[in-house]
Order: structure tokens, then C-alpha cells, then sequence
């Protein structure tokens, strides 16, 4: 029974992706700063401590873990870009790989391969129609520099002879947590409109089908970047436009305009009022990899309708 070693597991993937892989026989084991009883962890998941502002890490979860899978990050939504919280964004997802690479190092490890979360955030704030594929440069912005950084933190860890994986994550779909909820609000209390301009591409991927993507990664060569978003990209209008078809709520033509966005989240209107339109051309045509959820009306179906 092979060992698969978390970090940032107690977040929404994490711990969806534990429950598939506990499923499929493998050993779950998570990077944890706090108590266990606070974490919702599975009672099947071993736990190692770590702390990254000290340096410190239980180097047994090295030793016995046969894969990384990478998702440690604070949230980029959820305060204002301040200072502080920049510099929290960006070492919590840098910091926490250099961390594990240079202890891997220092013991003569390694793993099997690492699959890290990177997102689409990678090429812009807003690059409007272009179909985006993985060759894209990179592109401008605050969350484009994170991406870079990111990718680059799990390449030094690829140096050491490791297969690499990294998984350029879109609007992920699940009704417990992620981006779903917050645009969902707004249409159960009747007043769902388009944000910004509307026109702003969403590239989404249901919940089960990323945790799929890693599961895949893991078992099979999937190696370098891979734009883990579902095969059809849709506007922001035709987002809320669905959701409250779906919810048979009303549907109001006038937008959110972009000022009152920025007035409300600052600089983080970027990630409402901007959007890519990314293709999945990738995954598809160099894995064989098989979407449960391709079509945005049905995926929402799953998720929001009791059956």
C-alpha cells in the first residue's frame, strides 16, 4: 500500500481527493500545523507535524511517503490584497515546497512523483477570447507572479530526479466550497446578474473530475504543466444565466459594473471582472483522461438539485 503525503489537505480538494484515494487502497497521510480534532480529516489519515515560519518538519512523512500531492495555500478571495497578505499568498505556496525540497535534499529522498496545484491565474488577469493552451506565455498580473513562483518552486523539487506534475486549476464546481457559493447567493436571493461585463470567460471544472486528474497523475506519467479545467469554457453571463435557470430563479440583464466591483473587493475584482478562456487540449489528446462533468448545465444539475 503506497503512501500519498499531503500538504494544504484539509482544504476543499484535499479532502474530497482523500476520500477518492482512501477508496482506491491507497495510505493517506497530511502536513499539519494544528490539532487534528480542528482539521475534519479523515479517522483513516495519518498526520506529521510541520511548521514553516520555524523551519521545522517531521522528516518521517518523507521517509514514508511514496507521493506529494501539493495544495498548501492561503486563499486568495477571502481578504484584501494587503501587504502582508501578498507576501502569506505567495509563501504559502512557494515556502511550504522549498521547505519539503530542501529536507529531501539534505536526506538523499525522494518521491515518486509530485502533484502540485498551480492555477489558471498563470496567464492574466483577463485575457479575454483567446483559446489558451498550455504554451501560453505567462501572463500579467499579481496572481500570474504567484503561478510563476509556484511552478518554479515545484521544477527545484523536479530537479531532484522527481516526476512533476502541475495541475493549472480553473473555477473549480462544488457545492461545499470553492468559488460556486458566492455566485450562488446572490441568484437564491432573486437578483443573480452577470459581473463586469459578462463577456469575461470562466474556464470551470467539477470537483470529482479534478480530484480524478490527480488521482490519474499519480498512477499514471502525466508530466509538466496541464490546464485541469473541463472542455467548455463559458462567460460569466452564461455562468449565472445557468445557475439560475437551475435554481428556476429570475435572471437580471443589468451587470454588476466593473467600479462597483472594484469599490467592494479592490484589487481583487480582477478575479470576477477578469476571466480566460483556456483549452484542455492536453489533457485530453495525451493522457486519455475521461470528464464525468462536460457540460455546465448537467454539472450544475448534480450538485444543486436534491435528488
Amino acid at each position: 500500500m503506497k503512501q500519498v503525503l499531503f500538504t494544504g489537505g484539509t482544504g476543499l480538494v484535499g479532502l474530497r481527493l482523500t476520500e477518492w484515494l482512501l477508496g482506491k487502497g491507497y495510505q493517506v497521510a497530511c502536513l499539519t500545523r494544528g490539532s487534528r480534532s480542528e482539521s475534519q480529516l479523515h479517522p483513516d489519515v495519518k498526520t506529521y507535524t510541520w511548521d514553516i515560519r520555524k523551519g521545522e518538519l517531521d522528516e518521517t512523512a518523507l521517509e514514508e511517503s511514496h507521493y506529494l500531492v501539493h495544495l498548501a495555500g492561503a486563499p486568495v478571495a477571502d481578504k484584501r490584497w494587503t501587504p502582508e497578505r501578498r507576501k502569506e499568498i505567495l509563501e504559502s505556496r512557494v515556502g511550504t515546497l522549498d521547505l519539503i525540497t530542501d529536507r529531501l535534499t539534505l536526506r538523499g529522498l525522494a518521491f515518486e512523483a509530485v502533484i502540485s496545484a498551480s492555477g489558471i491565474s498563470y496567464y492574466g488577469e483577463d485575457t479575454g477570447n483567446e483559446l489558451l493552451t498550455e504554451e501560453h506565455p505567462l501572463g500579467k498580473g499579481f496572481l500570474a507572479e504567484v503561478s510563476r513562483q509556484w511552478e518554479e518552486a515545484v521544477d527545484r523539487i523536479g530537479g531532484l530526479g522527481i516526476r512533476t506534475v502541475k495541475l493549472r486549476t480553473g473555477l473549480v464546481l462544488s457545492r461545499e466550497g470553492g468559488a460556486l457559493p458566492a455566485f450562488l447567493t446572490p441568484v437564491r436571493w432573486g437578483v443573480g446578474s452577470p459581473l463586469g461585463t459578462g463577456k469575461q470567460y470562466q474556464s470551470w471544472i467539477h470537483l470529482d473530475d479534478l480530484c480524478r486528474m490527480y488521482a490519474d497523475a499519480i498512477e499514471n506519467p502525466w508530466s509538466g504543466a496541464y490546464n485541469a479545467v473541463g472542455p467548455q469554457p463559458v462567460t460569466n453571463e452564461e455562468l449565472i444565466r445557468t445557475i439560475a435557470q437551475v435554481l428556476r430563479k429570475p435572471f437580471w440583464a443589468p451587470n454588476v459594473p466593473v467600479w462597483a466591483l472594484r469599490l467592494l473587493l479592490g484589487e481583487r475584482a480582477s478575479l470576477v471582472a477578469g476571466g480566460n478562456r483556456v483549452d484542455n487540449q492536453r489533457i485530453r489528446k495525451e493522457t486519455g483522461f475521461q470528464y464525468l462533468h462536460t457540460d455546465l448545465r448537467p454539472a450544475l444539475e448534480a450538485l444543486l438539485i436534491d435528488r
